[in-house]
């Protein structure tokens, strides 16, 4: 079915991003908005807006009943949730489909097993993902957690099994100390997400973040995209992407890249997803699968020239995927640098009023952003305000380019990371490709010293 109208499902940049490939599609656009963002770009720029709440998301953004209406109301014949607020909701996707609306994105049984990491790592197994050594499913005593530890070996690693960002993990140095600690990742864990699960992995030292982008037509094809380095993290959250990896050989991309794309092609996978992996002395191991577009995928349209949006409203209509693996081509070298609406150097929350926008510009620069002279960010948000995209024929190419981009790009009234950034793309370890998921934190550290 040919999709005539879309709803989007969200705000910031991906709403815009979202917006541009429709319209190129010729598909209408519905901006749905809290009042907070009735200036917003996208809802400038949309065919049609309807607004569905007061500024906190969970009266707005996460309302569906709500989003629900509104796609009613404007006979929208699709939703296309963007990344995060009900982006990896099962529950949502079956209640749009259940109103006979497209869902762009996974089939709701996937984003649920995906979304509950002790089903993803069975699940993973099964498909023949390569897994970090752990518990096989939910940890329910000390004595076991203890029996685990012991056959895994020191240190191990605590995580929630519905969590995410950080909470409810902990790094267990010995057997003295793991009831504790235990015990502290459960109470986390409940209080964060309402479940105190726990599970238990072996303690990576200091890995690489490396994940893998797929696609899956929901029929049994499915192609990958090669991978993407996202291993500098400041409390686990992304601050600088690149594609390719500096340090996966073609022979791994190419051995990995056919593992998760047999995976997703036996799983039925349908729409955009990434598989995660840490990455460490030539290994691979699987951590989680976001079944959904991920705020890092401009790199991989840079690298393989497929728009990535189009592709999943492609298979969403039931057209299925535009290419087969054999035509997948990567070129190139493609950064990412995450600009949000924060103090550089203590990262506090920084607000306001654009007082004056300009985007830097040339041959292979692009700015996800909705920002504009005049527009003021509001603070109920993520503080994320944009993200600046540089592709090189090379990796040192593309490094240059990034820092004459960043040099030219101005956001006034507000304190932002461009600086952070400015200084991060000439150090020399950064330079050399030589960093892990531990570097940044510490860069950091030294930096404000």
């Amino acid at each position: 079915m040919k999709i005539q109208k879309l709803l989007i499902a969200n705000r910031g940049e991906i709403a815009l991003r979202i917006h541009r490939a429709c319209h190129e599609m010729g598909i209408k656009t519905v901006a749905v908005h809290s009042t907070a963002d009735s200036d917003a770009m996208h809802v400038r720029l949309a065919d049609e807006t309807v607004c569905i709440g007061p500024p906190p998301a969970t009266e707005s953004y996460l309302n569906i009943p709500n989003i629900i209406s509104a796609a009613e109301i404007v006979h929208a014949d699709a939703i296309h949730p963007g990344y995060g607020f009900l982006s990896e909701n099962a529950q949502f996707a079956e209640i749009v489909e259940s109103h006979n609306i497209i869902w762009v994105g996974p089939k709701p049984e996937h984003i649920r097993t995906m979304g509950d990491k002790i089903e993803a790592k069975r699940t993973a197994a099964k498909l023949g993902l390569p897994l970090v050594p752990g518990s096989a499913g939910a940890i329910e005593s000390v004595a076991q957690a203890k029996e685990l530890a012991a056959d895994i070996g020191y240190p191990v690693l605590i995580k929630a099994a519905s969590g995410g960002g950080g909470r409810g993990m902990k790094v267990v140095p010995d057997e003295d100390q793991l009831e504790s600690l235990m015990s502290q990742a459960a109470s986390e864990a409940r209080s964060a997400f309402g479940d105190d699960t726990v599970y238990m992995e072996k303690y990576l030292a200091d890995p690489r973040h490396i994940e893998f982008q797929v696609f899956g037509d929901g029929n049994g094809e499915a192609i990958h995209l090669g991978e993407r380095d996202c291993s500098l993290q400041r409390r686990h959250q992304k601050v600088l992407e690149e594609a390719p990896s500096p340090v996966i050989t073609p022979g791994e991309r190419e051995r990995m890249g056919e593992i998760v794309r047999k995976a997703m092609a036996e799983m039925g996978y349908r729409g955009a997803g990434t598989i995660e992996f840490l990455f460490e002395n030539g290994e691979f191991y699987f951590i989680e699968m976001n079944t959904r577009l991920q705020v890092e995928h401009p790199v991989t349209e840079m690298i393989s020239g497929i728009d990535l949006v189009r592709e999943q409203i492609r298979v969403a209509s039931g057209e299925g995927l535009s290419c087969t693996q054999d035509q997948v081509h990567l070129h190139g070298h493609a950064i990412e640098c995450r600009i949000n609406a924060e103090d550089p150097e203590t990262f506090a929350p920084s607000p306001g009023l654009v007082k004056n926008y300009v985007a830097p510009g040339g041959m292979h620069v692009r700015v996800d952003s909705g920002l504009y002279t005049g527009y003021r960010v509001p603070p109920y948000y993520d503080s994320m305000i944009g993200k600046l995209i540089v592709y090189g024929s090379n990796r040192d190419s593309c490094i240059r380019r990034l820092k004459r981009a960043l040099e030219e790009f101005v956001v006034e009234g507000m304190k932002t990371t461009i600086p952070l950034h400015q200084k991060l793309v000439r150090d020399p370890e950064f330079l050399a490709g030589n960093y892990t998921i531990k570097w940044l934190e510490q860069w950091l550290a030294r930096n404000a010293e």
